[in-house]
């Protein structure tokens, strides 16, 4: 800091941004001795794992209670010796965190124009389905499922090292497309085993197969969702950080990284309030900490032109539903409905700005309430919750904006943003009503919903500010893959880096994974084999018990603003007591 303006406040780390990789490193080091300081824009904490409510009225004058997911919808690798127990575990909180299993025989139904694939977990058994669907392709398919396998598997190696990794070594850098080429294999079997791409947003051609082969065997490892919801995993990492004396405060955004003489010294917060620290990690979007937080004057000139020039991957859009029908008892899978089995031509209609409705759309549907049916704040009794998901042209062109809301552009009163939202809605209402129609037992849809929103890419980056609001981070390409993404170091001494942007990759896994390695070079120890191994950091007694009313939600707000609000509801239930 300068003379001019003297700190308020002195922390050993300040983490700016409060998604699970920011969280994750917070905690982390909150639990190995540091005075953590966590700093939100938003009122929630969770970046892309937080859930939002809606309270609508009824005619009653009652309010019913709905609750959405972000972005958790399903996790990979959540059974016994899987990464996020071994995590949490560490943590100490893995005992207050219950993950459910989707259907471990089909967690995942594709549906094609002419056909219809259940993705079961396992290997061996991925295989033997791929084979039946297709078996003409024997020889290409166990091919290439023995490639991405063994890619997996070395990938995990590297860490050791000396360790030979030689299929790592020829594939996991080139494109998946020269994979499928190389492998023979016919378009409706590429269709199919690309079907992944949804969980990443790129096409055969644009990704690194090291990617690809990832998130596969993340799933093969069995699929689950947290018990509660996504808001359930920052409210326990926030109680690790609470109980080792840090701080998640909401409600507080930061206005830029403070650099000196090359070295991060602290924040500034949009107040103008200067808070220091030796040790500062961004878990903001990377192209804003650069060009935003920090100032490209700090930068290298190398770190300046790949930013400049690096590919976001496609933004979502979402629209959320609660229906007055009970559809709980159909299979616990999520849906995947593809207008065609040209997958590269899909991604290339959305890098091309463009979508027609009328051809049908790309669509993912998850329902909650088959996945969480115990969770209260989903919906009321026999009522079903569920999303309906699909990738949205690049840019701003298709939604009739010329300038976005992380950059002061308003788009919500837009009537040409209002119109495509509108026709994106009933489009994907449209699909799900043909995926679930043997459940829905000939009922219409759209007679029982009871509530429904659609949120843009638009809407996700005035919450994250994210970069063309996508929650994927930069396109998965061998050039923006493994270590030719940004580093958790960077140059700039002091500063680290979290998130889905960084070499660690995106997802929930992705950025909690990472948020441990950012930790653990910051302390120099392998932290993550370490929790993997069993290392405990905190034990369970160290954290405060649950309160009788703790709520995921109301604990993501952090410790000052969930006091404000206490403060405020005793105050109103004292003025409206009689007497």
């Amino acid at each position: 800091m300068n003379a001019k303006s003297e700190p308020s406040e002195n922390w050993d780390v300040v983490v700016v941004g409060s998604g699970p990789g920011g969280l994750t490193a917070a905690a982390c080091l909150a639990a190995t001795g540091r005075r953590v300081l966590v700093l939100e824009a938003h009122d929630l904490a969770g970046g892309n794992t937080q859930v939002f409510r809606r309270h609508p009225r009824k005619e009653s004058g009652e309010r019913d209670t709905y609750e959405f997911d972000v972005g958790v919808h399903y996790l990979g690798d959540c059974g016994p010796g899987g990464i996020f127990p071994a995590i949490f575990n560490s943590l100490g909180v893995g005992d207050r965190i219950k993950f459910l299993p989707l259907d471990q025989d089909g967690f995942d139904t594709l549906e094609f124009p002419d056909m219809t694939f259940v993705v079961p977990a396992g290997w061996d058994l991925y295989l033997e389905r791929l084979i039946d669907a297709f078996p003409n392709d024997r020889a290409g398919l166990e091919r290439i499922v023995t490639i991405l396998q063994t890619i997996a598997e070395e990938s995990r190696s590297r860490l050791i090292p000396g360790v030979e990794t030689p299929t790592f070594d020829e594939w996991a850098f080139r494109n998946l497309s020269e994979l499928f080429a190389e492998c023979e294999l016919s378009q409706r079997a590429q269709a199919v085993l690309d079907h992944w791409s949804g969980l990443y947003a790129g096409g055969p051609s644009q990704t690194a197969v090291a990617m690809h082969a990832r998130i596969i065997d993340h799933y093969m490892r069995g699929a689950y969702y947290p018990e509660g919801g996504g808001q359930v995993l920052p409210a326990r990492l926030i109680q690790v950080i609470e109980a080792f004396g840090g701080e998640v405060r909401t409600l507080t955004p930061v206005k830029r990284i403070v650099v000196t003489e090359g070295r991060a010294t602290g924040v500034e917060l949009d107040s103008g309030a200067m808070i220091a620290s030796d040790i500062v990690i961004s878990n903001a979007d990377h192209t804003r900490t650069v060009f935003g937080l920090v100032g490209e004057e700090h930068w290298d000139p190398a770190t300046i032109s790949w930013t400049r020039q690096a590919t976001m991957t496609l933004g979502l859009a979402c629209v959320y539903l609660v229906v007055d029908i009970d559809l709980t008892n159909g299979p616990n899978t999520n849906y995947f409905v593809f207008p065609s089995y040209e997958t590269d031509g899909l991604y290339q209609g959305f890098d091309d700005g463009t979508l027609d409705t009328d051809e049908g759309v790309f669509a993912y549907i998850a329902m909650a309430s088959r996945k969480d049916p115990g969770n209260p704040h989903l919906c009321p009794p026999g009522h079903t919750n569920l999303q309906i998901m699909t990738l949205s042209p690049r840019g701003l062109d298709w939604w009739g904006v010329d300038r976005p809301p992380a950059d002061g552009g308003s788009y919500r009163r837009n009537s040409a943003y209002r119109s495509r939202k509108a026709e994106l809605t009933e489009a994907l209402i449209d699909t799900a009503q043909r995926v679930l129609a043997d459940q829905l037992a000939g009922e219409p849809l759209r007679d029982h919903i009871v509530f429904c929103e659609t949120a843009s890419p638009l809407s996700h980056e005035r919450y994250t500010r994210s970069t063309g609001g996508t929650s994927y981070g930069y396109v998965h390409s061998p050039e923006q893959s493994g270590l030719n993404r940004p580093a958790h170091r960077t140059e700039i001494e002091g500063l680290w880096l979290v998130g889905a942007n960084t070499t660690s990759g995106h997802g929930v896994a992705g950025a909690t994974t990472g948020g441990v390695h950012c930790a653990g070079e910051i302390l120099d120890r392998p932290l993550l084999i370490e929790m993997v191994l069993g290392t405990a950091l905190v034990e369970p007694s160290q954290i405060p018990p649950d309160p009788t009313d703790f709520d995921p939600f109301d604990w993501s707000r952090g410790k000052r603003l969930r006091e404000l609000r206490a403060e405020g509801r005793s105050t109103r239930e004292s003025t409206a007591a009689p007497g």
